[in-house]
């Protein structure tokens, strides 16, 4: 099993006070909100006795971290996960990553020995465990049958009694029960010591590249290592065939890689044994926010603009053909999701996906997922499958949540009879999306590309203050494709300034799209068609007067405002 090793030693631990534990010096020192974590989950406590203050001083504690932390250099930071979990950033000065802590309940505790008698005892009620349907159902046996085990009343003789005999239930302090029923359903009914990460609501990533240590993406404060770590190849893959078990799509040597989603819409990718990956069982999870970034809160990162969104806002609600492109992690996701907000509000939407990782807002939502068939990788429906059915089925807007082989040529086909599609798709430029699209293995006639209207390329960069960014690099209008020349022109409408972190509208009073596509669909004459400039100006003013003056900023609270705004004649 994999080993949690913290930074400092634990030797560091100080006296516990035991009766007087809330009248010690370090308690004294914390400020109040600190105080009263502590006082309703005193294993924080235990936790920063061991921590070495003298070295790197007392933890600061929030309730929330802003994202102006991001700046920090080497932050010393507790903040709540949820329930009794707690994480702790703290400071490495001598590495380029600082380290993750994951403070549990069971941290400042030896429960080892006690843990074996429990898993003794369960295995003697393995008979109450079957015929069971959900994880909530199989959460409140687990933590019946501990109850049934353990006692917290005062033994009658000297010593608390370390064994389970034959009609006697294990004598433990209520500390001991409350980490027993803890780990009990951490490794039982979660993914066991990547549990607390998992919950945490500011960890984006989750990466195990083989034998050695866990690494995370933290959304604050980017790449940190974590306290666990796997020794062995032996102990590695172990953990990785539970945890395959665990999401019910076991891995073997016959079938090494699984792609998955968890309970909580996360994706994971494992990878199992020596023979295809050297350093040993690897595996990753991408964590996906409940309630995803909206346009607003987009614009608050720097990714794009007012004028670039107001630009967006109109393209989407005239039903033009929009790419989000990008590297691996450039935030293509994220981007689309977030203008999904600009769909108009009674559209009917089919999403097509691989891995369930949209949301749209909107109630007329179709969600379609690839389905994999038997132990190998093989798909039973396919995404070209899935967007073929989406064509009877009348949708007003089509999103596939990434382009990749065969069904890219349907996309085009969906456009070419007037459906509006968005997607994704892996290029780092409009060049690029372009060879592959009309490449193998996805092959769309070049005289199809001109369906495609707007190229979104994103891309994680270095900013002028050191910080990395993800920013929206260029939107591009696609003009057509020249049979005598072979070659496809497009313009830029805007683009992002490297020097400044600014965004230029290069397009201004020179859109192809905007004047010979869109002007026309808003009822602008052809002689007066600079006008729709003017929509866009006005645009850009109410998205910002919505965000600076009424702060509106949420995904869903943004798309009411837009839909109200839409029925009035205002939007």
């Amino acid at each position: 099993m994999p080993e949690v090793k913290l930074p400092f030693s634990e030797e560091n631990k100080a006296d516990r006070h035991d009766e007087d534990f809330f009248q010690c010096s370090l308690y004294q020192m914390l400020p109040k909100p600190a105080q009263e974590v502590c006082r309703q989950y005193p294993h924080l406590l235990e936790y920063l006795h061991m921590v070495p203050i003298s070295a790197v001083g007392i933890p600061r504690y929030y309730a929330r971290l802003p994202r102006k932390m991001q700046g920090l250099t080497h932050p010393n930071i507790i903040y709540p996960v949820s329930g009794p979990i707690f994480a702790h950033i703290y400071p490495d000065f001598h590495d380029g990553r600082d380290t993750y802590i994951s403070v549990e309940p069971i941290l400042t505790q030896q429960l080892d020995p006690l843990m074996l008698e429990i898993e003794k005892g369960l295995l003697d009620m393995a008979d109450k465990l079957t015929n069971i349907d959900t994880d909530e159902e199989k959460k409140q046996i687990f933590l019946d049958l501990v109850d049934q085990m353990c006692t917290t009343e005062p033994p009658q003789r000297g010593l608390l009694s370390r064994f389970l005999k034959r009609g006697r239930k294990l004598e433990i302090t209520p500390r001991q029960l409350e980490g027993i029923k803890y780990l009990i359903v951490r490794d039982k009914i979660g993914l066991g010591i990547l549990e607390a990460m998992v919950n945490d609501p500011y960890v984006e990533d989750i990466s195990c590249s083989g034998v050695g240590t866990i690494f995370i993406e933290h959304k604050v404060f980017r790449s940190l290592k974590t306290t666990v770590s796997f020794h062995s190849f032996e102990e590695l893959d172990e953990f990785v065939l539970r945890l395959s078990e665990r999401i019910k799509k076991p891995v073997s040597f016959h079938s090494p890689i699984v792609d998955a989603t968890l309970p909580d819409g996360s994706r994971i990718n494992i990878v199992y044994g020596r023979d295809v990956s050297k350093r040993g069982s690897n595996f990753s999870i991408r964590k996906f926010s409940e309630v995803p970034l909206s346009v607003m809160e987009l614009i608050e990162l720097g990714t794009l603009n007012y004028k670039m969104a107001s630009y967006l806002s109109i393209v989407i609600g005239e039903g033009m053909n929009v790419f989000v492109c990008g590297e691996t992690a450039s935030g293509k996701t994220t981007t689309l999701n977030a203008l999904t907000t600009f769909i108009h509000p009674n559209a009917k939407i089919v999403s097509i996906e691989d891995t369930p990782e949209l949301q749209v807002p909107h109630k007329n939502w179709i969600r379609e997922v690839v389905q994999t068939t038997g132990e190998t990788s093989e798909s039973g429906v396919t995404m070209f499958d899935l967007l073929k059915a989406a064509l009877r089925q009348r949708p007003n807007e089509i999103i596939v949540g990434e382009i990749r082989g065969p069904e890219g040529n349907i996309a085009f086909q969906a456009m070419q009879t007037g459906h509006s599609v968005m997607a994704t798709f892996h290029a780092a430029s409009v060049e690029k999306l372009l060879q592959r699209l009309t490449g193998s293995p996805i092959n769309v006639p070049k005289t199809y590309i001109d369906n495609l209207n707007v190229i979104l390329i994103q891309s994680a960069v270095k900013l002028p203050t050191g910080k990395v960014g993800r920013r929206m690099m260029s939107i591009n209008e696609v003009v057509g494709f020249d049979p005598q020349t072979q070659s496809f022109s497009f313009v830029e409408i805007f683009h992002w300034n490297a020097a400044d972190d600014t965004f230029e509208f290069t397009g201004d009073m020179n859109s192809y799209l905007l004047e010979q596509k869109i002007a026309v669909k808003m009822g602008i004459p052809t002689y007066k068609k600079r006008r729709v400039y003017t929509e866009l100006d006005r645009r850009a003013k109410i998205l910002e007067k919505l965000h600076k003056e009424q702060g509106v900023s949420g995904f869903y609270e943004l798309l009411q405002v837009l839909a109200k705004a839409q029925r009035e004649g205002l939007f």
